[in-house]
Protein backbone atom coordinates (compact mmCIF):
# COMPACT_ATOMS: atom_id res chain seq x y z
CA UNK A 1 0.00 0.00 0.00
CA UNK A 2 1.46 3.53 -1.24
CA UNK A 3 1.90 6.02 1.62
CA UNK A 4 -0.68 8.41 2.32
CA UNK A 5 0.77 11.44 -0.38
CA UNK A 6 -2.04 13.46 -0.45
CA UNK A 7 -5.16 14.27 2.13
CA UNK A 8 -7.79 15.55 -0.50
CA UNK A 9 -10.80 14.30 -0.12
CA UNK A 10 -9.89 12.36 3.27
CA UNK A 11 -11.82 12.38 6.34
CA UNK A 12 -9.50 13.13 9.06
CA UNK A 13 -11.21 13.22 12.68
CA UNK A 14 -9.32 15.26 15.35
CA UNK A 15 -9.81 15.42 19.20
CA UNK A 16 -8.89 18.22 21.26
CA UNK A 17 -8.94 20.30 18.33
CA UNK A 18 -10.08 23.88 19.39
CA UNK A 19 -6.63 24.78 20.38
CA UNK A 20 -2.68 24.02 20.27
CA UNK A 21 -1.82 20.87 18.18
CA UNK A 22 -4.91 19.71 18.00
CA UNK A 23 -6.18 23.08 15.57
CA UNK A 24 -2.91 23.74 14.19
CA UNK A 25 -3.35 20.18 12.63
CA UNK A 26 -6.81 20.95 11.63
CA UNK A 27 -5.44 24.62 9.29
CA UNK A 28 -2.59 22.55 8.10
CA UNK A 29 -4.53 19.13 7.16
CA UNK A 30 -7.93 21.57 5.57
CA UNK A 31 -4.84 23.14 3.13
CA UNK A 32 -4.08 20.00 1.62
CA UNK A 33 -7.64 19.34 1.22
CA UNK A 34 -8.62 17.21 3.98
CA UNK A 35 -12.44 17.03 5.69
CA UNK A 36 -12.51 17.53 9.00
CA UNK A 37 -14.44 16.21 11.86
CA UNK A 38 -13.42 18.76 15.03
CA UNK A 39 -14.03 17.59 18.08
CA UNK A 40 -13.24 19.18 21.91
CA UNK A 41 -15.30 19.84 24.91
CA UNK A 42 -15.12 23.47 25.02
CA UNK A 43 -18.24 24.43 22.58
CA UNK A 44 -17.49 28.01 22.17
CA UNK A 45 -13.19 27.82 20.78
CA UNK A 46 -14.52 24.56 18.71
CA UNK A 47 -16.92 26.76 17.00
CA UNK A 48 -14.56 29.63 16.24
CA UNK A 49 -11.74 27.37 15.06
CA UNK A 50 -14.34 25.83 12.79
CA UNK A 51 -15.55 29.28 11.21
CA UNK A 52 -12.26 30.48 10.47
CA UNK A 53 -11.41 26.99 8.73
CA UNK A 54 -14.70 27.83 6.76
CA UNK A 55 -13.93 30.79 5.52
CA UNK A 56 -10.77 29.41 4.37
CA UNK A 57 -13.23 27.14 2.27
CA UNK A 58 -12.39 24.10 4.08
CA UNK A 59 -14.86 21.12 4.61
CA UNK A 60 -14.87 21.07 8.68
CA UNK A 61 -17.98 19.93 10.92
CA UNK A 62 -17.62 19.99 14.69
CA UNK A 63 -18.81 18.15 17.68
CA UNK A 64 -18.44 18.63 21.21
CA UNK A 65 -17.09 15.25 22.57
CA UNK A 66 -15.99 14.48 25.88
CA UNK A 67 -12.83 11.60 25.19
CA UNK A 68 -12.97 10.81 28.97
CA UNK A 69 -16.85 9.27 28.31
CA UNK A 70 -16.88 6.22 26.14
CA UNK A 71 -20.68 6.91 24.73
CA UNK A 72 -19.29 10.69 23.74
CA UNK A 73 -16.55 9.10 21.30
CA UNK A 74 -18.75 6.23 19.46
CA UNK A 75 -21.26 9.23 18.95
CA UNK A 76 -18.53 10.70 17.51
CA UNK A 77 -17.41 7.99 15.31
CA UNK A 78 -21.07 7.82 14.28
CA UNK A 79 -20.65 10.89 13.21
CA UNK A 80 -17.95 10.11 11.07
CA UNK A 81 -19.85 7.05 9.11
CA UNK A 82 -22.82 9.15 8.57
CA UNK A 83 -20.79 11.78 6.76
CA UNK A 84 -17.98 9.64 4.85
CA UNK A 85 -18.89 6.36 5.26
CA UNK A 86 -16.32 6.49 7.95
CA UNK A 87 -13.08 7.97 8.63
CA UNK A 88 -9.86 7.67 6.74
CA UNK A 89 -7.70 8.80 10.09
CA UNK A 90 -8.22 9.85 13.81
CA UNK A 91 -5.66 11.84 15.57
CA UNK A 92 -6.60 11.08 19.69
CA UNK A 93 -4.82 14.44 20.81
CA UNK A 94 -7.24 15.87 23.46
CA UNK A 95 -5.46 16.32 26.38
CA UNK A 96 -4.85 17.46 30.00
CA UNK A 97 -1.90 18.54 32.56
CA UNK A 98 -1.79 18.52 36.37
CA UNK A 99 1.06 19.43 38.21
CA UNK A 100 1.23 18.17 41.92
CA UNK A 101 3.62 15.73 43.97
CA UNK A 102 2.59 12.64 44.77
CA UNK A 103 2.14 12.78 48.62
CA UNK A 104 -0.55 15.02 48.64
CA UNK A 105 -2.38 13.99 44.94
CA UNK A 106 -5.51 14.19 44.52
CA UNK A 107 -7.42 11.37 43.96
CA UNK A 108 -10.05 12.99 41.92
CA UNK A 109 -7.37 14.92 39.77
CA UNK A 110 -5.37 11.97 38.97
CA UNK A 111 -8.65 10.12 37.44
CA UNK A 112 -9.74 13.32 35.56
CA UNK A 113 -6.24 13.43 33.94
CA UNK A 114 -6.49 9.56 33.46
CA UNK A 115 -9.31 9.35 31.72
CA UNK A 116 -8.75 12.02 28.88
CA UNK A 117 -5.22 11.50 28.42
CA UNK A 118 -5.06 7.50 28.16
CA UNK A 119 -8.69 6.16 28.46
CA UNK A 120 -9.33 8.99 25.74
CA UNK A 121 -6.71 7.48 23.35
CA UNK A 122 -8.02 4.13 24.23
CA UNK A 123 -11.96 4.78 23.50
CA UNK A 124 -11.30 6.95 20.06
CA UNK A 125 -8.80 3.69 18.96
CA UNK A 126 -11.27 1.54 19.83
CA UNK A 127 -14.53 3.38 18.12
CA UNK A 128 -12.98 4.43 15.23
CA UNK A 129 -11.39 1.02 14.31
CA UNK A 130 -14.26 -0.68 12.52
CA UNK A 131 -14.26 2.32 10.46
CA UNK A 132 -10.56 2.40 9.30
CA UNK A 133 -10.30 -1.50 8.85
CA UNK A 134 -13.34 -1.67 6.65
CA UNK A 135 -11.36 1.23 4.69
CA UNK A 136 -8.09 -0.74 5.37
CA UNK A 137 -9.75 -3.69 3.16
CA UNK A 138 -10.32 -1.57 0.51
CA UNK A 139 -6.91 -0.88 0.40
CA UNK A 140 -7.50 2.71 1.37
CA UNK A 141 -4.53 4.23 3.29
CA UNK A 142 -5.55 4.49 7.18
CA UNK A 143 -3.62 5.85 10.13
CA UNK A 144 -4.26 6.35 13.98
CA UNK A 145 -2.34 9.18 15.60
CA UNK A 146 -2.08 8.83 19.09
CA UNK A 147 -0.50 12.29 21.07
CA UNK A 148 2.41 10.93 23.82
CA UNK A 149 4.80 12.94 25.40
CA UNK A 150 8.61 12.55 25.71
CA UNK A 151 7.43 12.40 29.23
CA UNK A 152 6.51 9.30 28.47
CA UNK A 153 10.36 8.40 28.66
CA UNK A 154 11.83 11.15 30.54
CA UNK A 155 9.67 11.94 34.19
CA UNK A 156 9.47 15.00 35.39
CA UNK A 157 8.74 15.46 39.31
CA UNK A 158 5.27 16.53 40.40
CA UNK A 159 3.86 15.29 36.93
CA UNK A 160 3.35 11.30 37.58
CA UNK A 161 0.52 11.31 36.82
CA UNK A 162 0.77 12.99 33.53
CA UNK A 163 3.93 11.53 32.77
CA UNK A 164 2.10 7.75 33.35
CA UNK A 165 -0.83 8.81 31.52
CA UNK A 166 1.67 9.57 28.15
CA UNK A 167 3.71 6.17 29.02
CA UNK A 168 0.83 4.25 28.70
CA UNK A 169 -0.46 6.16 25.33
CA UNK A 170 3.18 5.12 24.13
CA UNK A 171 2.40 1.35 25.65
CA UNK A 172 -0.78 1.26 24.39
CA UNK A 173 0.39 2.44 21.11
CA UNK A 174 3.09 -0.12 20.67
CA UNK A 175 0.79 -2.73 21.04
CA UNK A 176 -2.05 -1.86 18.77
CA UNK A 177 0.19 -1.40 16.17
CA UNK A 178 1.02 -4.95 16.04
CA UNK A 179 -2.45 -5.87 16.55
CA UNK A 180 -3.07 -4.01 13.76
CA UNK A 181 -0.57 -4.59 11.40
CA UNK A 182 -2.00 -7.18 9.30
CA UNK A 183 -5.38 -5.10 8.77
CA UNK A 184 -3.12 -2.24 6.86
CA UNK A 185 -4.26 0.27 9.70
CA UNK A 186 -0.75 2.06 10.54
CA UNK A 187 -0.59 3.53 13.90
CA UNK A 188 1.71 6.39 14.76
CA UNK A 189 2.65 7.57 18.56
CA UNK A 190 4.17 11.38 18.71
CA UNK A 191 6.28 12.69 21.28
CA UNK A 192 6.08 16.24 21.41
CA UNK A 193 8.61 18.00 23.72
CA UNK A 194 7.64 21.89 24.77
CA UNK A 195 5.14 22.72 22.70
CA UNK A 196 3.72 26.40 22.82
CA UNK A 197 0.08 25.46 23.92
CA UNK A 198 -2.61 26.09 26.48
CA UNK A 199 -1.71 22.87 28.51
CA UNK A 200 0.12 24.28 31.17
CA UNK A 201 -2.26 27.46 31.98
CA UNK A 202 -4.92 25.39 31.80
CA UNK A 203 -3.59 22.33 34.15
CA UNK A 204 -5.01 21.81 37.41
CA UNK A 205 -2.82 22.60 40.05
CA UNK A 206 -1.76 21.09 43.59
CA UNK A 207 1.46 22.41 45.65
CA UNK A 208 3.87 23.41 43.27
CA UNK A 209 6.40 24.84 46.02
CA UNK A 210 8.83 22.21 44.79
CA UNK A 211 8.93 23.50 41.36
CA UNK A 212 7.42 27.04 41.35
CA UNK A 213 6.76 29.86 43.69
CA UNK A 214 3.57 30.85 42.17
CA UNK A 215 1.28 29.28 39.25
CA UNK A 216 2.30 32.80 36.94
CA UNK A 217 5.94 31.49 37.75
CA UNK A 218 5.18 28.26 36.38
CA UNK A 219 3.69 29.39 33.24
CA UNK A 220 6.54 31.97 32.93
CA UNK A 221 8.72 28.54 33.22
CA UNK A 222 6.70 26.48 30.87
CA UNK A 223 6.52 29.69 27.96
CA UNK A 224 10.70 29.81 28.33
CA UNK A 225 11.04 25.86 27.86
CA UNK A 226 8.42 25.56 25.06
CA UNK A 227 10.55 26.51 21.54
CA UNK A 228 8.08 24.90 19.13
CA UNK A 229 5.35 26.21 17.82
CA UNK A 230 2.20 23.89 17.31
CA UNK A 231 1.86 25.01 13.55
CA UNK A 232 5.37 23.56 13.17
CA UNK A 233 4.41 20.64 15.63
CA UNK A 234 1.40 19.98 12.91
CA UNK A 235 3.59 20.03 9.95
CA UNK A 236 5.78 17.31 11.87
CA UNK A 237 2.94 15.26 12.45
CA UNK A 238 1.63 15.51 8.72
CA UNK A 239 4.48 14.83 7.25
CA UNK A 240 5.12 11.48 9.57
CA UNK A 241 1.50 10.34 8.73
CA UNK A 242 2.50 10.73 4.45
CA UNK A 243 5.85 9.25 5.31
CA UNK A 244 4.18 6.15 7.28
CA UNK A 245 6.20 6.66 10.15
CA UNK A 246 5.06 5.05 13.51
CA UNK A 247 7.40 6.91 15.65
CA UNK A 248 8.11 11.16 15.77
CA UNK A 249 9.64 13.23 18.28
CA UNK A 250 8.88 16.56 17.70
CA UNK A 251 11.42 19.21 18.80
CA UNK A 252 15.18 19.64 20.17
CA UNK A 253 14.12 19.02 23.38
CA UNK A 254 12.32 15.94 22.98
CA UNK A 255 15.03 14.40 20.76
CA UNK A 256 17.67 15.39 23.18
CA UNK A 257 15.66 14.07 26.27
CA UNK A 258 15.47 10.46 23.91
CA UNK A 259 18.80 10.20 23.31
CA UNK A 260 19.75 10.64 26.95
CA UNK A 261 17.04 7.75 27.69
CA UNK A 262 18.13 5.62 25.47
CA UNK A 263 21.79 5.77 26.47
CA UNK A 264 21.76 7.16 30.88
CA UNK A 265 17.96 5.81 31.20
CA UNK A 266 18.77 6.37 35.43
CA UNK A 267 20.10 9.73 34.32
CA UNK A 268 17.00 10.86 32.31
CA UNK A 269 14.42 12.06 35.14
CA UNK A 270 17.79 14.18 37.43
CA UNK A 271 18.90 15.82 33.75
CA UNK A 272 15.25 17.08 33.60
CA UNK A 273 14.82 18.02 37.23
CA UNK A 274 17.93 20.04 36.71
CA UNK A 275 16.81 21.96 33.97
CA UNK A 276 13.41 22.48 35.80
CA UNK A 277 15.73 24.26 38.53
CA UNK A 278 17.60 26.14 36.47
CA UNK A 279 14.26 27.40 34.72
CA UNK A 280 13.26 28.51 37.97
CA UNK A 281 16.23 30.59 38.86
CA UNK A 282 16.12 31.79 35.61
CA UNK A 283 12.47 32.89 36.54
CA UNK A 284 13.36 34.15 39.76
CA UNK A 285 15.96 36.37 38.23
CA UNK A 286 18.74 34.49 40.19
Amino acid sequence: MLAMRSFHGQGIVITGAASGIGEALAHTLAAQGARLLLADVHAERLDAVVAALRATGADCRAQVCDVADRASVLALADTAQQAWGGAHGVVNNAGVGLVAPVHNLSMPDAHWLMNINFWGVVHGCQAFMPQLQARARRQEDTVIVNISSIFAMVSMPTQSIYNASKAAVRGFSDALREELRASGVRVLCVHPGGIQTRICQEARLGDISAVADTPQALHAQFDQAARTTAPQAAQAIVRAMQDRRTRLLIGADARLGDVIYRLWPTRAAPWLSALARRLRQHANGS
